[in-house]
């Protein structure tokens, strides 16, 4: 057994300071070494905690149990984690309801009374009226660890297709219920993997993989998608394929119909960005699938369709995305018409009543315009705000619509939005203990190490002193495209009503600024992310807010490599770091579960020689320094996570342990059960992996939260 003697905060002294310590051992398990090697390029690079990626053996499971063990020892030293745990609870427990849909003759809405582990689909005729439970997720489970994976209605609402995911795997399995009476049919479709269910007539399209071997489910390489359709009160054996490519296994699909259910859609996909398109006139028995566009250099959706014209999103020849007009009979892009051309904000589109809604991002804050089907401007929508707003879309005949707003600030919060006169009304704010005028929002511009600015919102409780002593939370993500908005979180509330900060920077990778500044954060420009969140740190620390002893990093997936590496390259930047759910063997990520496609953003190890050198310089499990002084580090991961395996996490704690027996901070593995990669967490867990990251930052940093000097 290894030890590491780390020093502890005494949890009766009163100011919020670094606080007198005393020692004590903390004993690593012993991870066992194997000789395993493989060779890049003339490289060997050793891997000797290979054997953990088998995430059924006996000897893994064991593994996992004792460090659970030692983690779990440490948190239940911190004396104020049941009082962080405590007021988490306290500030969840209230009212959350989403913004309604319109379903037939009914408004759909999710509503979670406070504490439920997962929301509750309801529904009403009228709003005065009581609502009736449609579909409760709490009667999955006893534990609250199922989740409704997904739903949809058949066009003539007669039937209801859902999908479950058990214990936060990405495997779905779909049901059938009758949308009146609620009787469940006995339709059981299994295998079903990121695909959602597009009903034709008495049926519906979705993506489906073969069948895992027995002991594979969560972990085997997800190959040959394939679209089938499911025709309503038949057996899964009888689904009709509709569209596969066997040629290329690495192909994954998505189906969709037309609101008309003129056209059938298919994508196809072999990364996280970039996609054919494909369609298919269901009015005409004879036609075949047509292609759109091939290639996937871009990406491209169907807003809708307009009798033979279809309506397409696009960031071909504009990497800010424009809307183009196209007959479907010659679809191909040298035919394509714009409708709405690229502004210099990233656009996305959907519509409802008959118009199309542009949301824009400008430096990561929403705008809403209104168009007609020809392209004409109705009108700006007017906002509750400055924040991220969400929801308009809706069905043709819809009349109005209901979207969802909220900022850092201000909790999600319903209005009802009329299509006609563009005015907006509350429909449902949440009522919960917080006042938002005692905090202040700032969006700052920071300098990266190439020169290039980053915007970064930052949040704190009014009048804070910038006297760098104040706990700082530093979270990003930085990849695949994906826009980092401003949102309510009950739980980054306990952070800000103690006194801590909250920084969130839109680094490269991400979509905020378009398909260039997602490019600009990937393959041979990714270490552009860690520069980014490292500037980011500094900015910070230069301003007076925090400093290296009061700063935290938090990441997920792409953002737990993000940490991983940061902490690799700066160990000295931060006091706490939290890589969750990571990607951290960069050189085999490829071989897992739907690894291969995140090829597009990273680049694989067998590209070439140039990009596994890249890679290999980075990858946090492999850059490990046995002379730094790393952070507290908690890394946390789940044992039914199947979209980041959790090889990735306990390869890189065994390594920063092996590596850092005498490191004066912990070095620690959280590893959640019966949970995965994070949709879908039921709310107790999600409760207390808060408590846990919150308690272990203050401890390390040697902070007394103010909830905790109450109760002394």
């Amino acid at each position: 057994m290894k030890k590491l003697t780390y020093l502890v905060a005494i949890a009766l002294l009163w100011a919020c300071q670094p606080q007198e310590r005393q020692a004590l051992d903390l004993n690593y398990p012993e991870t066992k070494k194997t000789d395993t090697t493989d060779i890049y390029f003339g490289t060997e690079v050793s891997d000797p905690y290979r054997w953990l990626e088998d995430d059924t053996s006996d000897e893994t499971a064991n593994w996992v149990t004792a460090q659970n063990q030692v983690t779990n020892a440490y948190l239940s030293n911190i004396d104020f984690r049941d009082e962080v745990k405590a007021r988490l609870t306290e500030l969840e427990d209230y009212e959350k309801v989403s913004a309604p849909f319109k379903g037939g003759d009914y408004y759909y809405f999710y509503k979670n009374d406070g504490l439920q582990n997962q929301s509750i689909l309801y529904r009403v005729k009228n709003f005065e009226d009581e609502p009736e439970v449609f579909l409760d997720p709490n009667s999955f489970s006893d534990d609250g660890t199922t989740a409704l994976g997904g739903l949809s209605f058949s066009d003539d609402y007669k039937y209801t297709a859902y999908s479950i995911s058990e214990g936060g795997s990405d495997w779905r399995t779909a049901f059938i219920m009758h949308t009146e009476t609620k009787e469940l049919l006995s339709d059981k479709i299994k295998w079903i993997k990121f695909s959602g269910m597009s009903w034709y007539k008495d049926g519906f399209y979705y993506q489906r993989f073969d069948e895992p071997k027995e002991g594979d489910e969560l972990s085997a390489a997800n190959q040959y998608g394939k679209v089938y359709y499911h025709k309503v009160g038949t057996d899964q054996s009888k689904d009709k394929l509709i569209y596969s490519n066997p040629d290329n296994p690495e192909n994954r699909f998505g189906a969709s119909v037309s609101e008309d259910e003129r056209f059938l859609f298919i994508y196809s996909y072999t990364g996280t960005s970039g996609n054919e398109l494909y369609v298919k006139d269901l009015s005409d028995p004879a036609s075949d699938f047509r292609p759109i566009i091939t290639g996937f250099e871009n990406d491209h959706y169907i807003v809708d369709n307009d009798g033979d014209d279809l309506i397409i999103h696009t960031n071909l020849e504009a990497p800010n995305n424009r809307i183009v007009r196209v007959n479907y009979k010659n679809p191909t892009s040298e035919n394509w018409v714009d409708m709405i051309p690229e502004t210099e904000n990233v656009m996305t589109a959907s519509t409802a009543g008959g118009n199309i809604f542009t949301s824009y991002l400008i430096d990561a804050k929403t705008a809403i315009k209104q168009y007609d089907y020809q392209g004409n401007l109705i009108r700006d929508v007017d906002l509750p705000g400055i924040g991220t707003a969400s929801g308009f879309g809706g069905a043709l005949e819809d009349e109005e619509l209901f979207y969802s707003f909220t900022s850092f600030t201000v909790p999600y919060s319903v209005y009802k939005y009329d299509i006609s006169s563009g005015e907006s009304e509350l429909h449902r704010r949440p009522e919960l203990d917080f006042n938002p005028d005692e905090y202040e929002t700032k969006q700052v511009f920071y300098t990266s190490k190439d020169g290039t600015k980053v915007p970064m919102f930052i949040v704190h409780k009014k009048g804070i002193e910038m006297n760098g002593k104040n706990p700082t939370w530093l979270y990003s993500y930085g990849g695949f495209n994906i826009s980092l908005k401003p949102s309510f979180s009950t739980s980054r509330l306990v952070w800000l009503e103690n006194g801590g900060v909250f920084a969130m920077p839109n680094i490269r990778g991400g979509g905020e600024y378009g398909e260039e500044w997602h490019k600009a954060g990937t393959k041979l420009q990714k270490i552009n992310v860690f520069e980014d969140f490292i500037a980011a740190g500094e900015y910070l620390i230069n301003e007076g807010y925090t400093s290296s002893d009061y700063l935290a990093l938090q990441g997920g997936s792409n953002g737990g490599l993000l940490v991983g590496a940061t902490i690799n390259m700066r160990p000295d930047l931060a006091k706490v770091a939290f890589p969750m759910v990571g990607v951290m063997d960069m050189l085999r990520y490829q071989h897992f579960t739907i690894g291969r496609a995140w090829a597009a953003d990273y680049g694989t190890s067998e590209d070439s020689e140039e990009m596994f050198k890249y890679l290999y310089s980075y990858s946090p499990v492999h850059n490990i320094d046995p002379d730094a002084t790393y952070p507290a580090v908690m890394v946390t991961t789940a044992d039914h996570d199947d979209r980041v395996v959790p090889a990735h996490s306990f390869k890189y704690a065994a390594t920063l342990q092996e590596k850092n027996p005498d490191n004066p901070n912990p070095l620690l593995i959280r590893i959640e059960t019966k949970a995965g990669h994070g949709a879908g967490m039921s709310t107790e867990k999600r409760i207390e992996l808060n408590a846990d990251m919150y308690s272990y930052a203050w401890y390390n940093m040697g902070v007394i939260p103010e909830l905790a000097k109450k109760k002394m």
